[in-house]
């Protein structure tokens, strides 16, 4: 089930944004700052809308929507929504929690009218970004790696 996120969900999804990059500790050249920054997944919901899954009564995923015109690092064109921190526990992977709520990110671009949505992924992330590359998104040009790791952004039409 997804739902828009609530203040007392904050704890639960940097819970689970940790253990979503856990498995990629051994890529990242400062992992504390790296897991320091996954913590701050909450503070999205100021400029974007976290969209949040649950299975069984508990937050397994989430998600932040970041629409047109809405703050965003400079490397995405302004008047794209953007995907990011797309997180699944990884004790409720292989249910589609995460194309569901990229979908539901989809829908809400849509709803903004945009003609773009836009994320930023690395090739590390071996189950994500083959996901997005099945849903339609092409890589469109370099992002600033994070902590020695490259990033690409990726973009797919909505009209």
């Amino acid at each position: 089930m997804l739902r828009d996120y609530r203040e007392e969900d904050a704890d639960a999804i940097v819970r689970v944004a940790q253990a979503a990059f856990a498995e990629f500790e051994p890529h990242y050249s400062d992992w504390p700052l790296f897991t320091a920054n996954v913590a701050k997944m909450p503070r999205l919901a100021r400029t974007g809308e976290i969209i949040v899954a649950e299975d069984g009564g508990e937050i397994a995923g989430a998600v932040a929507y970041v629409g047109p015109q809405a703050p965003k690092p400079a490397f995405f064109d302004p008047a794209w929504p953007v995907i990011r921190m797309l997180v699944v526990d990884p004790g409720a992977r292989g249910k589609g929690i995460g194309r569901q709520l990229t979908e539901e990110c989809l829908r809400r671009a849509e709803r903004d009218q945009a003609r773009t949505i836009a994320l930023h992924t690395t090739p590390i992330m071996t189950v994500a970004l083959p996901m997005y590359l099945r849903m339609g998104f092409v890589r469109s040009g370099e992002a600033p790696d994070i902590l020695g790791v490259p990033y690409a952004v990726y973009v797919r039409r909505l009209d």
